[in-house]
């Protein structure tokens, strides 16, 4: 299980902004337009984001368009479905105390 990654997309702001880029490629002031948080903060969530490498970048002009990877939360996805899916199994297994 990728607990860092968990880690990450516990923060709101970063959840929300992870949101905002499953529905289209945005650059920072689109960010803190749509959040309303500081340019700074949205900054550094974005480069925390993308060193988990969830996010990647694309310079247009004098902008940088930040867009989701989905491989990446595709296998964030798979490893919580397995998760799910071993949850279900184990269903009424209890391991007798000594």
């Amino acid at each position: 299980m990728d607990l860092e990654t968990l880690k990450l997309l516990a923060d709101p702001l970063r959840a929300q902004i992870v949101a905002l880029l499953a529905r289209e490629s945005l650059c920072v002031c689109h960010i803190v337009e749509e959040t309303g948080a500081q340019q700074t903060n949205i900054s550094n969530h974005l480069r925390a984001l993308r060193r988990a490498k969830l996010v990647e970048t694309e310079p247009s002009g004098r902008y940088v368009y930040y867009r989701l990877r989905p491989n990446a939360i595709e296998a964030l996805a798979a490893q919580l479905g397995e998760l799910a899916r071993s949850a279900a199994r184990s269903g009424e297994q209890k391991r007798p105390c000594p």
